[in-house]
């Protein structure tokens, strides 16, 4: 008897980030030097306040910490937060193995079969499998890269409301765009959940990568508490994507009641990464933040100006985080992704990238988009757009066009 496996999980996708990783050992296996632009994997050093942390641990037993997270931690991010001017009470945080867990619970946590949760599309992939886990749906925002991909309007949003929402999900630095919002964007944005009793969930885990320096939080409306959900992360803020720590933090009381049963269910988050986490938030401030912005303002610069001498390719320069999409003169890049693994090399490199489809609900719309994670040095980025410029040469060779 064939055994049945769930609907919920069929719906969802691989990531397009990963699903190519064969392809890229047999290439690497012929010996083809691979630029990753595929991933969100920064070569920026991790702190070494986090290595001196977690070697320094000299317990007798690496025992569970509490469920809700180590103590340390959570008053390293509480202090951050006073810092923003955000004071947070212990009960309003929650230690998540990574940003992706603390989606992973605020979903299950708000979202029954059949609801609904608005989403500006391209959007990140992988919202797309923690929504359909639970049952929901994502039902995206439309934005262009004609309007620089911003969307935060009651024309834009209002409309798309209706009995099944239960939640508006944004990021801020945007994930794949680069996108900002304005405070007075997510003044309207906290403003509309407010009103029509939804809840805001803001995923700010590159929070510190703004190019302007100026840092915002959806904390800051204290008159939406109820309503603001933040995903947080030590990942991309510290370099610290293996480590695998960060939070879910929310001043509604009764959310994180319920978030805490999850909690307690997965026992505890890793104890030395906590520690580490800790260490970092204790010791590092902003003269670091500030060194780590310029370096990915450089390279976000050095990306945009090779795709500028790349026939054909258009793309918005971003304003934070380390993505930025691209259109390319092509019918389908997950096709040309194949080609440059498989076929295509030049004095020994290829290149990846993300394949647009997996950032839409309707994968035509982004079939001829990529998003490019520009976590490499000015070098190696240059030397990386060059390939790609190659590589579509090659391609609509190969294809007649």
């Amino acid at each position: 008897m064939m055994m049945r496996l769930s609907s919920k999980i069929q719906r969802c996708g691989l990531s397009p980030m990963r699903q190519f990783y064969p392809r890229e050992v047999a290439a690497r296996a012929r010996g083809v030097r691979i630029h990753h632009l595929n991933i969100g994997q920064p070569d920026v050093k991790t702190p070494q306040a986090f290595f001196e942390a977690v070697g320094g641990f000299d317990g007798p037993v690496v025992a569970y910490p509490p469920a809700p997270g180590e103590e340390r931690y959570l008053e390293a991010l509480r202090a951050y937060y006073a810092e923003l001017g955000c004071p947070l009470e212990r009960e309003d945080i929650l230690a998540t193995f990574g940003g992706s867990e603390a989606l992973e619970i605020a979903m299950a946590c708000i979202l029954d079969e059949g609801d609904e949760v608005l989403v500006p599309e391209p959007f990140y992939p992988n919202y797309t499998t923690f929504v359909n886990v639970t049952g929901g749906r994502i039902r995206p925002i439309p934005t262009s890269a004609e309007e620089g991909y911003r969307f935060a309007s009651r024309e834009r949003i209002e409309p798309l409301i209706n009995e099944r929402t239960r939640a508006i999900m944004v990021t801020t630095p945007g994930n794949p765009t680069g996108v900002v919002l304005s405070k007075e964007e997510m003044r309207l944005l906290a403003d509309i959940a407010r009103e029509r009793g939804l809840f805001l969930i803001s995923d700010e885990v590159y929070r510190e990568i703004v190019y302007t320096g100026k840092r915002e939080t959806m904390l800051a409306f204290s008159d939406a508490a109820e309503n603001v959900v933040i995903i947080d992360s030590v990942s991309k803020r510290f370099s610290t994507t293996g480590a695998r720590v960060g939070a879910m933090i929310s001043r509604n009381g009764e959310l994180m009641a319920q978030a805490l049963k999850w909690a307690q269910g997965r026992l505890c988050i890793a104890a030395l990464d906590q520690i580490g986490a800790a260490r970092m938030y204790e010791t590092l401030g902003e003269e670091y933040f500030a060194s780590v912005r310029e370096e990915y303002r450089i390279r976000g610069e050095a990306t945009a100006a090779a795709l500028e001498k790349t026939p054909g390719v258009r793309f918005t320069s971003p304003q934070g985080a380390f993505y930025l999409m691209a259109s390319l003169p092509v019918d389908d890049t997950e096709k040309l992704q194949y080609f440059m693994l498989d076929e295509f090399q030049d004095r020994g490199e290829t290149m990846m990238y993300a394949p647009g489809a997996g950032f839409y609900a309707d994968p035509n719309l982004g079939r001829d988009k990529i998003r490019l994670a520009f976590v490499k040095n000015a070098a190696e980025l240059t030397r990386a757009i060059e390939l790609l410029g190659m590589g579509i040469a090659a391609y609509k060779r190969k294809c007649g066009k």
